[in-house]
Order: C-alpha cells, then structure tokens, then sequence
C-alpha cells in the first residue's frame, strides 16, 4: 500500500470519526474565513469547520494528485485540545484523536 492509500484510508476514518461524534455538521465557512493567517484558523472557524473544510479537504486533494506531503504535521494536540474543552464525550474524543495522530504519524513518516 502505497503512502497516499494509506494517507486516503486513515481521513475516510477521520471523517467517519467526525459524523459518529456528531462533529461533522458544520456549516460551510464563508469565502473570507479561509483567508485566515491564523493557526487552524482560530480566528475565523470553529476546529470542526477548519479539520473538515481545509485539513481533510486539503488531504484529499493532496493524495488525488499525489502531490508532495507537509514535512511536518501536529494536529493531534489542538484536536485533542479542542475536543476535551467543548466538553465531548470521551469516547468520541478518544476516537477523534486517534484517527488525526494515524494522519500526523503518516505524514511524518513520509
């Protein structure tokens, strides 16, 4: 299996992750959001939003061109962050951050 099938299989288990945790109904982001210079865009979107708007769709179209991965990718602590302080439930949370360290862990290693 190639690094982009690996990469592919472990964001559909991320957004899988997202719908069961009940995280995936964000609305869309308006135009002017995505120009964000911030961190996940901390100033324009809830992690939600950002992870499935920008970081999942940015991954998808990465591993559709097979394109050059990110060097370096720290997700896993802000999701994990994010998720214990808007209070979800641990399982969900558990679930979650496992599947963005998969993500984080494949990308370092590429």
């Amino acid at each position: 299996m190639t690094i982009y099938q690996e990469l592919e299989k472990a964001v559909d288990e991320l957004e899988a992750a997202l719908k069961a945790a009940n995280l995936w109904r964000e609305a869309m982001p308006s135009s002017a959001a995505f120009a964000s210079r911030q961190p996940f865009c901390v100033d324009t979107m809830s992690l939600p939003q950002w992870l499935r708007y920008v970081f999942i769709a940015r991954l998808y179209e990465l591993v559709k061109a097979q394109a050059p991965l990110p060097e370096k990718c720290e997700v896993a602590p802000a999701v994990a962050a994010y998720l214990q302080q808007h209070g979800i439930r641990a399982s969900d949370q558990l679930l979650v951050v496992q599947r963005v360290e998969r993500i984080d862990a494949l990308i370092n290693q590429a």
